[in-house]
């Protein structure tokens, strides 16, 4: 948790670190990915076959390689809105059998010669070498999919006796069961540009349906539910409905702007959608008489990022060239994430590879966006428990994007540097600070530090700066500081400091 007191431009910036006052653990699974049908997200993305790139599974080793770096605990599979018209046993098989269909959520044609068993695969290969595999998360086909559809695939990934769809996958070649342990019941559903969008009512009648069915096959499973965006009427309606059947509630938001302080303080939408979500889950929760034994119902963020559909329509691939003002977003959005830690169980980044992506593939191998190296330093420094922290500062206080986003901060605006602070298991204190401001630097005084810091800078010489394959603008820079004095805090830039505590 980060409190805020906002001063004058005469005053000197404060920003107060409190390692004892240890907080909300943050979850591993706020690093998550989303791989979906989508562009060049699966095929020249992760998968390409022929490419001197890839491995004998077709799989891109540059990939690999670089999303091993961000030690990505789980990814959802296979869509977004993708799935409304998917029949996962048309990926299953030999390919030369697989068949070709319109998809008719981006316009496209589905091969299908990635399937179950190659994104199983796939997240096997990533795994190598951690101490713990990347999970697979399924989001099943609440368009035009039916139950039986759905029980089959939850069968034939994590069926153990011999039946039908597990001994499918054994002749498949895959023995033992994949163990899928999250589910989720279905994708945007409320929106009208859905294949069998459904009303609220409607859809909670068929979750409890499906949730019942799926619990009975695989009681070891967790479903989700699907939300709209945390502060929604739908929202309010599915959670009081159905909120004894599921794990987590899903929601998603997209934020953007082509102005530079409402594109870095969108991201504070999201905060606000996850503190209303989490009331909306603790009212249903009591009115449904939930036991307080049962596990917290947390938020699953399945979908989130800076993405502009109008600047990279996604049927036309949605490949975003992200700047630097975009990377202080993304840094944003993770500083949300930690400091609204106690709430979320799961966020997923959309997505992985080329589509609205921190990672880009060419010929020649991978382009690290800008809002790549934000989210490197959060999945590897900003883990353990979320601990107290508070920022004193100037503060912007004009209009915002979303417009309601200014109403919400009141007064006191949004903060000049937005913080989130992190103890690790390792003993480390790690502080991550985002300057929006476009023209001021902050001289700013420093309570709790350590004498030996490690310092992580990621800035550009412009909020307009990319990065693409022929120059890089934006990029990581690191140092040391003594803890000493003030420490200045440089114009449109993000900030990592790390210390011993």
């Amino acid at each position: 948790m980060t409190t805020f007191t906002k001063i004058t431009g005469d005053e000197t910036p404060l920003i107060e670190v409190d390692a004892a006052k240890r907080l909300s653990t943050i979850d591993p699974m706020i690093y998550g990915g989303f791989t979906e049908h989508m562009g060049r997200c699966i095929y020249g993305g992760i998968y390409e076959p022929g490419s001197p790139l890839a491995d004998e599974n077709g799989f891109r080793k540059d990939v690999l390689s670089a999303l091993r770096e961000l030690d990505i605990p789980v990814i959802r599979y296979p869509g977004g809105n993708f799935v409304a018209t998917y029949h996962w046993q048309d990926g299953i098989g030999p390919r030369d059998k697989r068949p070709k269909r319109p998809e008719l959520a981006w316009l496209g044609t589905e091969t299908n010669q990635f399937g179950t068993d190659e994104f199983m695969k796939w997240l096997d290969v990533l795994s190598e070498g951690k101490e713990h595999r990347v999970e697979p998360y399924m989001c099943l086909n609440f368009g035009t999919g039916t139950l039986d559809e759905a029980l089959a695939w939850v069968e034939y990934c994590n069926g153990t006796r011999d039946t039908h769809y597990a001994n499918l996958r054994r002749a498949n070649g895959h023995p033992e069961p994949y163990r899928v342990k999250y589910w989720a019941l279905g994708n945007e559903v409320w929106g009208p540009w859905q294949v069998e969008q459904m009303t609220k009512e409607d859809y909670s009648k068929k979750a409890i349906q499906w949730a019942k069915a799926l619990r009975l096959l695989d009681p070891e499973i967790h479903l989700i539910l699907c939300g709209q965006d945390g502060q929604s009427s739908w929202d309010h309606y599915v959670l009081h409905e159905c909120v004894s059947w599921v794990d987590m509630h899903s929601i998603h938001i997209y934020t953007a702007s082509d102005q530079h302080i409402k594109n870095a303080t969108a991201p504070l939408a999201a905060e606000r959608a996850i503190q209303i979500t989490a009331s909306l889950i603790d009212l249903a929760r009591i009115e449904a008489g939930v036991s307080p034994t049962k596990p917290a119902t947390k938020i699953c963020f399945d979908e989130w990022n800076v993405w502009d559909p109008e600047r990279a329509p996604g049927e036309k691939g949605a490949e975003e060239q992200y700047t630097l003002s975009d990377a202080l977003a993304v840094a944003s959005w993770l500083n949300v994430f930690v400091r609204q830690s106690k709430y979320v169980g799961m966020a997923n980044i959309a997505q992985t590879v080329n589509v609205i992506s921190p990672l880009l593939t060419t010929a020649k191998g991978v382009v690290r966006q800008s809002t790549w190296w934000p989210l490197l330093l959060f999945s590897r420094y900003m883990r353990g428990r979320t601990v107290a922290a508070h920022v004193r500062a100037g503060s912007y206080a004009g209009a915002t994007q979303p417009a309601w986003l200014q109403g919400t901060l009141g007064e006191d605006g949004a903060p000049w540097l937005d913080v989130s602070a992190a103890l690790g298991d390792d003993g480390f204190t790690n502080l991550a600070v985002v300057n929006i401001s476009e023209t001021e630097d902050f001289a700013t005084e420093l309570k709790g530090v350590g004498a030996d810091v490690a310092v992580y800078s990621v800035s550009g010489p412009a909020v307009s700066s990319t990065n693409t394959e022929e120059k890089e603008e934006v990029s990581l820079s690191e140092g040391k500081w003594d803890g000493q004095g003030k420490y200045t805090f440089a114009k449109h830039s993000f900030t990592l400091l790390r210390w011993k505590s």
